[in-house]
Protein backbone atom coordinates (compact mmCIF):
# COMPACT_ATOMS: atom_id res chain seq x y z
CA UNK A 1 0.00 0.00 0.00
CA UNK A 2 0.67 3.47 -0.47
CA UNK A 3 -0.03 6.80 0.05
CA UNK A 4 -2.57 6.74 -3.25
CA UNK A 5 -3.90 3.90 -1.66
CA UNK A 6 -4.12 5.75 1.46
CA UNK A 7 -6.03 8.36 -0.03
CA UNK A 8 -8.26 6.42 -1.50
CA UNK A 9 -9.22 4.81 1.79
CA UNK A 10 -9.88 7.89 3.12
CA UNK A 11 -12.32 9.19 0.40
CA UNK A 12 -14.11 5.94 1.03
CA UNK A 13 -14.04 6.22 4.55
CA UNK A 14 -15.93 9.71 4.42
CA UNK A 15 -18.41 8.62 1.54
CA UNK A 16 -18.56 5.37 0.28
CA UNK A 17 -20.92 6.73 -2.37
CA UNK A 18 -17.47 8.84 -3.82
CA UNK A 19 -17.35 8.30 -7.78
CA UNK A 20 -14.54 6.55 -8.90
CA UNK A 21 -14.12 10.05 -11.05
CA UNK A 22 -14.14 11.85 -8.41
CA UNK A 23 -11.29 9.86 -6.44
CA UNK A 24 -9.60 10.21 -9.43
CA UNK A 25 -9.56 14.27 -9.80
CA UNK A 26 -9.22 14.11 -6.09
CA UNK A 27 -6.25 12.11 -6.04
CA UNK A 28 -4.55 13.13 -9.52
CA UNK A 29 -4.58 9.41 -10.55
CA UNK A 30 -6.72 8.16 -13.73
CA UNK A 31 -10.00 6.40 -13.13
CA UNK A 32 -8.76 3.09 -14.57
CA UNK A 33 -6.11 3.54 -12.13
CA UNK A 34 -8.41 3.87 -9.15
CA UNK A 35 -10.76 1.37 -10.27
CA UNK A 36 -7.64 -1.51 -10.36
CA UNK A 37 -6.55 -0.34 -6.77
CA UNK A 38 -9.89 -0.13 -4.84
CA UNK A 39 -10.56 -3.75 -6.60
CA UNK A 40 -6.80 -5.25 -5.17
CA UNK A 41 -7.67 -3.73 -2.10
CA UNK A 42 -10.93 -5.20 -2.04
CA UNK A 43 -9.36 -8.53 -2.86
CA UNK A 44 -7.19 -7.99 -0.34
CA UNK A 45 -9.62 -7.59 2.35
CA UNK A 46 -8.47 -4.22 3.20
CA UNK A 47 -12.14 -2.84 2.19
CA UNK A 48 -14.01 -5.71 4.30
CA UNK A 49 -17.66 -3.62 3.48
CA UNK A 50 -19.42 -0.72 2.33
CA UNK A 51 -22.36 -0.10 3.91
CA UNK A 52 -24.66 2.74 4.72
CA UNK A 53 -24.54 4.55 8.20
CA UNK A 54 -28.45 4.66 9.39
CA UNK A 55 -29.33 7.42 12.52
CA UNK A 56 -30.16 4.57 15.26
CA UNK A 57 -32.84 7.40 16.96
CA UNK A 58 -34.44 8.04 13.35
CA UNK A 59 -35.16 4.25 13.41
CA UNK A 60 -36.57 4.08 16.87
CA UNK A 61 -34.17 3.05 18.55
CA UNK A 62 -33.70 5.68 21.67
CA UNK A 63 -30.97 3.48 23.83
CA UNK A 64 -27.55 2.50 23.28
CA UNK A 65 -26.14 0.97 25.90
CA UNK A 66 -22.35 -0.18 26.83
CA UNK A 67 -22.10 -3.56 28.58
CA UNK A 68 -19.56 -5.12 30.09
CA UNK A 69 -20.41 -9.07 30.83
CA UNK A 70 -18.15 -11.61 32.58
CA UNK A 71 -18.95 -15.44 32.06
CA UNK A 72 -18.75 -17.82 34.72
CA UNK A 73 -16.86 -20.26 33.77
CA UNK A 74 -14.02 -20.65 30.98
CA UNK A 75 -14.85 -23.27 29.37
CA UNK A 76 -14.15 -23.19 25.30
CA UNK A 77 -17.37 -24.45 24.41
CA UNK A 78 -19.54 -22.47 26.56
CA UNK A 79 -17.38 -19.09 25.70
CA UNK A 80 -17.79 -20.41 21.98
CA UNK A 81 -21.39 -20.60 22.36
CA UNK A 82 -21.54 -17.34 24.04
CA UNK A 83 -19.65 -15.70 21.04
CA UNK A 84 -21.93 -17.05 18.36
CA UNK A 85 -24.84 -15.84 20.36
CA UNK A 86 -23.98 -12.21 20.50
CA UNK A 87 -22.33 -12.54 16.93
CA UNK A 88 -26.20 -13.61 15.83
CA UNK A 89 -28.20 -11.31 18.05
CA UNK A 90 -29.37 -8.15 15.69
CA UNK A 91 -29.46 -5.58 18.85
CA UNK A 92 -25.75 -6.23 19.77
CA UNK A 93 -24.16 -3.98 16.95
CA UNK A 94 -20.64 -4.11 18.23
CA UNK A 95 -19.14 -7.15 20.54
CA UNK A 96 -15.62 -6.89 21.90
CA UNK A 97 -13.63 -9.98 23.67
CA UNK A 98 -11.68 -7.66 25.86
CA UNK A 99 -8.63 -8.42 28.49
CA UNK A 100 -9.18 -7.02 31.92
CA UNK A 101 -11.91 -6.63 34.62
CA UNK A 102 -14.63 -8.42 32.08
CA UNK A 103 -14.44 -11.09 29.36
CA UNK A 104 -16.05 -8.96 26.94
CA UNK A 105 -17.90 -5.74 26.23
CA UNK A 106 -20.73 -5.00 23.64
CA UNK A 107 -22.82 -2.42 22.29
CA UNK A 108 -26.47 -2.80 22.10
CA UNK A 109 -29.77 -1.21 20.97
CA UNK A 110 -33.31 -1.26 22.28
CA UNK A 111 -36.20 0.73 21.40
CA UNK A 112 -37.04 2.10 24.41
CA UNK A 113 -35.76 0.87 28.18
CA UNK A 114 -38.52 -1.44 28.05
CA UNK A 115 -37.31 -3.51 25.41
CA UNK A 116 -33.23 -2.99 26.85
CA UNK A 117 -35.10 -5.51 29.67
CA UNK A 118 -36.43 -7.73 27.57
CA UNK A 119 -32.93 -8.03 25.64
CA UNK A 120 -31.16 -8.44 29.54
CA UNK A 121 -33.58 -11.48 30.59
CA UNK A 122 -33.55 -13.22 27.01
CA UNK A 123 -29.73 -12.50 26.22
CA UNK A 124 -27.88 -12.86 29.86
CA UNK A 125 -30.18 -13.82 32.75
CA UNK A 126 -31.53 -17.29 30.41
CA UNK A 127 -28.00 -17.66 29.71
CA UNK A 128 -26.48 -19.55 32.93
CA UNK A 129 -22.75 -19.27 32.21
CA UNK A 130 -23.13 -15.32 32.57
CA UNK A 131 -22.10 -14.46 36.27
CA UNK A 132 -22.41 -10.73 36.02
CA UNK A 133 -23.37 -7.95 33.53
CA UNK A 134 -23.45 -3.88 34.02
CA UNK A 135 -24.72 -1.71 31.94
CA UNK A 136 -23.55 1.89 31.10
CA UNK A 137 -26.93 3.75 29.42
CA UNK A 138 -25.21 6.12 26.63
CA UNK A 139 -26.96 9.74 27.18
CA UNK A 140 -25.54 11.29 24.21
CA UNK A 141 -22.95 10.56 21.63
CA UNK A 142 -20.32 12.93 20.81
CA UNK A 143 -18.52 10.73 18.12
CA UNK A 144 -19.40 7.75 16.80
CA UNK A 145 -16.79 6.70 13.62
CA UNK A 146 -15.75 3.70 11.88
CA UNK A 147 -13.17 5.95 10.40
CA UNK A 148 -9.87 4.81 10.87
CA UNK A 149 -6.63 7.33 11.03
CA UNK A 150 -4.86 6.49 7.96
Amino acid sequence: MDQLDNKLLALLQQNARTTIQDMADHTGASTASVQRRLKVLRDKGVIQKEVAVLDRTKLGFGITAIVSVELERDRLDQISAFKRKAREDRQVTNFYCIAGDADFLMVVVAKDIEDYERFTHRFFFADKNVRKFRTSIVVSTEKATLELPI
